[in-house]
C-alpha cells in the first residue's frame, strides 16, 4: 500500500514558535476584529505580543522589587503605581494613566518608598561587603591580565 500512516507531529501555536507566553492568535483576532486597519500583516500580532510581554515583565519586575523591599510577598496596585512612577521611562510612557487603588504618588512618597527603614539598614550592612566585592573584582582583573600575558 502506498498510503502509509505516520505519526503526526504535534502542532505548535504561533506563541510557541515565537517563544512567547502571550497569545499571538488572540492578539491577531483582536487586531482583525477591532478594525484598526483593513489588513493586518502576519508579523504584526507576533511583534505586538512580544512588546506587551516585555512591558508586562518590566512592570512586574519593578513592582515585585518594590514589594520585596517593603517585606511584602504580594504585589498590590500600590506597588505597581510606585514602580511605574519611580521609573523615568515608564512614567513618561504611562504618564496619563490612572492605576486603580494605586494611591497618590507625590515626590515625597516616591522618595520614602525607596528608602524605608529596612532598606536603609540593609544598605549600611552591604557597604563593607561591597568593598570586599570591589577588592575581589580587582584581583580577578589582575589575574586575567596575567593570564593573557602568559599566552
Amino acid at each position: 500500500m502506498s498510503g502509509k500512516t505516520t505519526a503526526k507531529a504535534a502542532s505548535k501555536t504561533r506563541s510557541q514558535k515565537a517563544g512567547l507566553i502571550f497569545p499571538v492568535g488572540r492578539i491577531a483576532r483582536h487586531l482583525r476584529n477591532g478594525r484598526y486597519a483593513k489588513r493586518i500583516g502576519a508579523a504584526a500580532p507576533i511583534f505586538m505580543a512580544a512588546v506587551l510581554e516585555y512591558l508586562t515583565t518590566e512592570v512586574l519586575h519593578l513592582a515585585g522589587t518594590m514589594a520585596n523591599e517593603q517585606g511584602k510577598l504580594r504585589i498590590t496596585p500600590r506597588f505597581i503605581q510606585l514602580a511605574v512612577r519611580t521609573d523615568e521611562e515608564l512614567n513618561d510612557f504611562l504618564g496619563n494613566v490612572i492605576i486603580a487603588s494605586g494611591g497618590v504618588c507625590s515626590e515625597t512618597a516616591v522618595a520614602t518608598s525607596l528608602s524605608t527603614p529596612s532598606t536603609a539598614s540593609s544598605k549600611k550592612k552591604k557597604k563593607p561587603a561591597e568593598e570586599d566585592d570591589d577588592e575581589d573584582e580587582d584581583e580577578e582583573e589582575e589575574e586575567e591580565v596575567q593570564d593573557s600575558q602568559r599566552y
